[in-house]
């Protein structure tokens, strides 16, 4: 079959059907008996290109002197329940702090109804147990159509907003669950989760319990972390059909110079650099980028379009959940393995009855798996 590599650039190129039976509305108990479709290195052929395994083999996937890197972004009770004076109800999702603030405390926040908040109305956050908190509206940011909320001035970041989120919020699944639980509120965090601050989980991460955390570091496999705060840019859709002129919502991240040593040792040992999720991969590339290639510790903002024809710098195998369509996601993952060769795998995932996003089951893309013209230099 011939492909045109013009097809690459066109987000159209990136969809597919998808049964809502397929999405995935629970996860799986306990986390590493998830299914893990591990594909093929020789990548050529006819399908099937994988084999069928449980998360929990991840294990022996990988080898002695690789090293895991994972997000330890921890995500926020972030969905608030409110009401106006005339007792309307309205939700708002705290989003991250208003750059522009002139007094601490303001928080960008998507609003649902938006159309009922207006700047200088104030409204009550309200919670089964709580007092109501006085909040105000300052403005409206025009490039999300988010509102600007005045919290408390003592919540100034994300770890001093997290207790009044934890009395007030509820965890902010993915509008596609619709499954609501208690248990949500421990089940859609890692076990690593430590730096809060995200609205979404790194959900690849999710996969990975205590045990097999563990049975992993006894395969003598290293395990470092990155921070990449899921934010904003997980609620924009990717809209642009030609994907040359695609640009993505900045993402806030830190690369920790403990984290650098780490894949240098990696490196010197003749290990591999496994990232587990898409978040790890951004956080590690898109700082990568910032310094001609090379990985260099940095906190703060990025901008990286990771899609076919980008050549890693670090990240040579990856462990992913099962993307949305027409996703800046898809076309990361598509960037490792090619396009059409991943669109074939999820047409078998869907015969084999594996489940999707958020909640469902997650891919193995081992360093042999990755294309060759992809691979870190």
């Amino acid at each position: 079959m011939t492909v045109s590599p013009d097809a690459d650039r066109l987000l159209s190129s990136y969809d597919f059907a998808l049964p809502p039976e397929c999405i995935a509305q629970r996860p799986a108990e306990p986390r590493h008996s998830a299914r893990l479709l591990a594909i093929d290195p020789t990548g050529c052929g006819t399908p099937p290109w994988a084999r069928h395994l449980r998360v929990w083999d991840l294990q022996h996937e990988l080898q002695s002197g690789d090293l895991l890197v994972v997000n330890d972004t921890r995500v926020l009770r972030a969905r608030l329940e409110a009401r106006l004076p005339t007792g309307a109800a309205v939700e708002l999702l705290v989003l991250e702090p208003w750059q522009a603030a002139s007094a601490p405390g303001q928080w960008l926040c998507l609003a649902k109804p938006a159309k009922k908040l207006k700047p200088g109305h104030r409204l009550e956050v309200v919670a089964e147990g709580q007092p109501a908190l006085p909040v105000q509206v300052l403005g409206t940011d025009p490039e999300t159509g988010g509102r600007i909320i005045q919290f408390p001035e003592a919540c100034a970041d994300a770890a001093a907003l997290e207790p009044l989120l934890v009395q007030y919020g509820a965890i902010p699944l993915p509008p596609y669950i619709q499954e609501h639980h208690s248990s949500d509120n421990d089940r859609y965090q890692t076990r690593y989760a430590s730096r809060p601050g995200a609205v979404a989980a790194p959900t690849a991460g999710l996969h990975l319990s205590d045990a097999l955390l563990e049975a992993i570091r006894a395969r003598g496999v290293a395990i470092a972390a990155t921070t990449l705060h899921v934010g904003l840019g997980t609620f924009r859709p990717v809209d642009t059909e030609d994907l040359t002129q695609l640009e993505l919502h900045s993402e806030w991240v830190e690369v920790s110079p403990a984290l650098v040593e780490a894949v240098q040792a990696c490196r010197a040992r003749g290990g591999r650099v496994i990232a587990v999720g898409t978040t790890s991969v951004r956080s590690l590339e898109a700082v990568a980028q910032l310094h001609g290639g090379e990985l260099r510790p940095h906190t703060g903002p990025v901008n990286l379009v990771i899609q076919p024809g980008y050549r890693f710098a670090v990240v040579q195998g990856l462990l992913t959940n099962f993307h949305l369509p027409k996703s800046s996601l898809l076309l990361l993952v598509s960037a490792l393995i090619g396009r059409v060769r991943l669109l074939e795998l999820y047409e078998q995932a869907k015969v084999e009855g594996y489940r999707f996003f958020s909640y469902g089951d997650a891919m193995w893309i081992a360093p042999e798996a990755v294309l060759a013209s992809a691979r870190p230099a």
